[in-house]
């Protein structure tokens, strides 16, 4: 019996195997801001707690707080796991309880409180368990309590408070940090391009290989697969067998 031929992938194959694997290769590093300031990563977002000096009392008016975030938002809460890491991080920066000021607002047009990026207030965390105010709209601020992380509405223009809290959001680099940033709220956009570029090699790679096959005389498409028969019975074998039944069955 002649052994069985090996057959191998052919080479478009393996090329196809090596272009899909380098190009799943590209990864979206997400990145915080490189201003020199302390940013801790979470999420989608990266956060900055101000440090104030040790020997003075830290107090900040809300506008204060605002210019201290450099061009950045102060901190803003969209679930419960972003709040308790504020609380939670806060030892690490300050010693005792601290008020951090919010960059929530109260909207007249729509007799509620917004988020100063513009985004509705979704998550909240009232030390009352809802919202109430005995403020004017236009001086309704909230701090968030590091004790207990709970929020309170105090007023933007009188009261003053120990704890400033900046964020941002991450940006994404396509092929490493010297690479241009893209913002992350462009991230499903960018996703979707990069998913769409190895569904396109992919089948390039597949047209490829398939003319490859087609042209390549004596295999087919399923050349890269080895094919095991089933054990077959030889004739000689089976005439043996016939033989030997009709002798036993001779009285």
């Amino acid at each position: 019996m002649e052994p069985r031929k090996r057959k191998h992938c052919s080479p478009s194959a393996l090329w196809c195997v090596f272009v899909l694997w380098t190009q799943l290769q590209l990864t979206l590093t997400q990145d915080c801001p490189g201003d020199g300031r302390t940013w801790v990563p979470l999420g989608h977002k990266c956060y900055h707690f101000v440090h104030g000096e040790e020997d003075q009392i830290k107090s900040y008016t809300f506008e204060r707080a605002k210019t201290l975030c450099q061009h950045y938002e102060l901190l803003s809460i969209e679930n419960a796991e972003e709040n308790d890491f504020v609380v939670n991080y806060s030892p690490r920066v300050w010693k005792g309880a601290v008020n951090v000021w919010l960059a929530m607002y109260y909207d007249t047009d729509s007799d509620d409180m917004k988020w100063h990026s513009g985004l509705p207030v979704h998550y909240t965390n009232w030390e009352d368990s809802s919202f109430t105010t005995d403020l004017l709209p236009l001086d309704t601020c909230v701090t968030l309590h590091t004790t207990t992380g709970k929020w309170e509405n105090v007023s933007c223009l009188d009261e003053v408070e120990n704890g400033v809290v900046c964020e941002a959001y991450q940006t994404i680099s396509c092929f490493g940090p010297e690479e241009e940033h893209i913002s992350a709220k462009s991230r499903p956009l960018m996703s979707a391009l990069v998913i769409l570029s190895v569904v396109a090699i992919v089948g390039v790679s597949a047209v490829v290989w398939f003319l490859h096959q087609r042209h390549n005389r004596g295999s087919t498409i399923f050349t890269p697969f080895e094919y095991h028969p089933p054990l077959r019975v030889l004739e000689t074998d089976r005439s043996c067998l016939v033989e030997s039944e009709e002798t036993d069955s001779v009285p």
